[in-house]
């Protein structure tokens, strides 16, 4: 079986440096009024009636996919992506980003590239970026990272943090775009070393190449999910399905579980990496699996929901009493437990 931690990404030594890293700053929270815990999708720093929401993101390895085909001009996309969805988590409308481009050598034509998405995405999602930073960094970094840091706003009484989530609720997932930008390193070891394809290769079952699947930007669902915070849908928790894949459902609050029992068929990419050697569990442990976005409702506003969200929209579940536990049931017709 083929592991994540065997691609070079271990989830549980990640979750013990974050411990280990954010445990040394808990006292600098003396200095403003922070509204969200740690471990939230976004912070909020309460600023009179208003809540300003904070989160930084970066689009990670997908970035070597981006090297191997020479082509940069979506992956500005994921980078604002993996910002705004955050934001949204609270209940707050994206507003405002930084980027940070690391690069090991200047190559204007790149980061005309990068712009290019960059641009892209913040058209999509209707934010500004209003700065950022270049820096050259030769024998620290290889090639180029990326990265951004946005904020949003929120009325202190609309805020959207997951306590009001309660065993009954009906949890909705928003459908993805792909791979998104969470998992690539596993991804790429699927793809390159164990199947041997290259980028220009068709992908087994799709008429799209291996390089295109990876690269195929994040979806933005700034749209959507502010339409339905601004409805009359009383909207309970909001969940932006990244690495960890449906564990993402743990961080709104620790004493409720989930029932996924209805999820959609993941997209053909999820399906070569599982029978190339990834078991199922961690399948949707590391990935999307097809649902990039949840929103948690009362069962009575299902309906309007629906409407408001689209057609890419599905009742996915419901919300247990058994605290911290994600049952699902698998593509593959399992039920696992993550």
């Amino acid at each position: 079986m083929v592991t994540y931690s065997e691609s070079g990404v271990d989830i549980d030594l990640e979750e013990l440096t974050v411990s280990s890293l954010t445990s040394r700053l808990s006292d600098t929270l003396k200095y403003c009024d922070v509204i969200t815990g740690a471990g939230h999708f976004a912070a909020l720093v309460r600023m009179g009636d208003v809540a300003i929401a904070m989160s930084t993101d970066g689009v990670g390895s997908k970035i070597l996919v981006a090297e191997m085909m020479n082509r940069y001009d979506t992956v500005g996309i994921d980078c604002i992506a993996m910002v705004v969805n955050d934001i949204l988590c609270v209940g707050a409308r994206p507003a405002a980003l930084v980027d940070y481009l690391a690069v090991e050598r200047p190559d204007p034509e790149v980061a005309g590239d990068i712009g290019k998405g960059l641009a892209r995405g913040a058209e999509m999602a209707r934010v500004a970026i209003i700065g950022g930073e270049t820096a050259s960094l030769p024998g620290i970094i290889r090639n180029l990272d990326l990265a951004a840091t946005g904020i949003g706003f929120v009325d202190v009484d609309r805020i959207i943090t997951g306590e009001d989530v309660s065993p009954g609720d009906t949890v909705i997932g928003l459908e993805s775009s792909g791979i998104h930008s969470n998992g690539l390193s596993l991804a790429r070891r699927v793809f390159f070393d164990e199947l041997e394809l290259s980028p220009e290769d068709e992908m087994p079952g799709s008429s799209s190449s291996v390089g295109d699947e990876l690269l195929r930007p994040t979806r933005i669902y700034v749209e959507p999910i502010m339409e339905l915070i601004e409805s009359d849908v009383d909207v309970h928790g909001l969940a932006h399905i990244t690495g960890g894949g449906f564990g993402n459902l743990k961080r709104l609050r620790k004493d409720v579980g989930y029932r996924l029992d209805s999820l959609p068929e993941p997209q053909q990419i999820f399906r070569v990496i599982h029978e190339a050697g990834v078991d199922i569990r961690e399948m949707y442990r590391v990935f999307n699996m097809g649902v990039g976005f949840c929103a948690v409702v009362a069962p009575d506003d299902v309906d309007e929901a629906l409407s408001i969200l689209g057609d890419r929209a599905h009742p996915i579940g419901e919300v247990t009493d058994r605290g911290s536990e994600v049952e699902l049931k698998a593509c593959t017709g399992e039920t696992i437990k993550l």
